[in-house]
């Protein structure tokens, strides 16, 4: 039971020396995270399409 109670003292002691990051910079981040998800997935649903539609147009020949 030491050494759990230790490890969490431990975890506390680190979390305090974390530099937690300001609500702007973390709204900067959020945008760019989100930005960056949405500009993939349009991408890869782009070229999933072109690439079914290229095997559609393969297959009928």
């Amino acid at each position: 039971m030491g050494k759990i109670s230790n490890f969490f003292s431990k975890v506390v002691s680190e979390m305090r020396k974390v530099s937690w990051p300001k609500r702007k910079e973390l709204t900067r981040y959020t945008v760019i995270v989100l930005t960056t998800v949405i500009f993939m997935a349009v991408f890869f649903a782009a070229v999933d399409t072109g690439i079914s539609a290229l095997f559609r147009w393969f297959l009928s020949i």
